[in-house]
C-alpha cells in the first residue's frame, strides 16, 4: 500500500487528511524532514503561501522535499500548494520550490471577499460530471511551460486552473472542500494507489 502524506505545517491539512481517510487510505502529517521518508505521495494544501514557506525553513523542509519530487515522488499543490510548486511567481514572496513549470500570481481572482465557485470540465476525472470548485484568494496561472499538461480552465475566460507536470499535480482551487472526492482519486492513481 502506498503512503501519502499531508504538509501539516499551516492551512487546511485537516481537510486533505479527511478526504484520503475517506478513501480507505491512512495518510500521514508532515512536519519535518524525516516524515518525507518513505511517502510515495504528498499534497500541499491550501493556506497562507508565505507563512507556509517560512515554516518549511524554519523545519528544515525545502530542499529534502524539492529532493524528494526531483526522485520521483508524486506531489500535489491546491491553492498555496500551487503556488510553492510554481518555478516563477510575479511578487517577489514567498520563494517558491521551483519545481512545476508554471507561472503564478498569488491571489490572481482578488481577495477573500471575491472568493467564487465554478463547474469545471475535468476530462481526466472520466466522469461527465462537471467538477464543483471553490475558489478563495485563488492563485492564477498566467503561463504554463514544457512538458506541463492544462486539466482544467475556467471556461469563460480559458484560464488555467489545474494542470499536471509529470508527477506533479496543481489545482488553484481547494477539492478539499467540497464533499467530491474525484481530485484526490485522480491523485491517488497518480501515485499508484488505484
Amino acid at each position: 500500500m502506498a503512503t501519502i502524506g499531508v504538509l501539516a505545517l499551516q492551512g487546511d491539512f485537516a481537510e486533505h487528511l479527511a478526504a484520503l481517510k475517506k478513501l480507505g487510505v491512512q495518510p500521514r502529517e508532515v512536519r519535518l524532514p524525516g516524515e518525507l521518508d518513505g511517502l510515495d505521495g504528498l499534497i500541499i494544501p491550501g493556506g497562507e503561501s508565505t507563512s507556509m514557506a517560512r515554516l518549511m525553513d524554519i523545519y528544515g523542509l525545502r530542499e529534502p522535499l524539492k529532493e524528494r519530487v526531483r526522485s520521483g515522488m508524486t506531489v500535489w499543490g491546491t491553492c498555496a500548494g500551487m503556488i510553492l510548486l510554481a518555478t516563477k511567481l510575479t511578487e517577489d514572496r514567498p520563494e517558491p520550490l521551483g519545481l512545476m513549470n508554471i507561472e503564478v500570481q498569488r491571489n490572481g481572482y482578488g481577495r477573500q471577499v471575491d472568493s467564487f465557485e465554478a463547474d469545471l470540465p475535468v476530462p481526466v476525472l472520466q466522469t461527465k460530471t462537471a467538477f464543483h470548485a471553490v475558489f478563495i484568494r485563488a492563485p492564477k496561472v498566467l503561463s504554463v511551460g514544457k512538458n506541463v499538461t492544462v486539466l482544467a480552465s475556467l471556461s469563460q475566460k480559458g484560464e488555467v486552473v489545474a494542470a499536471q507536470q509529470d508527477g506533479m499535480l496543481a489545482t488553484s482551487f481547494h477539492p478539499e472542500l467540497t464533499e467530491d472526492t474525484r481530485f484526490h482519486q485522480y491523485f491517488l492513481k497518480m501515485v499508484g494507489v488505484h
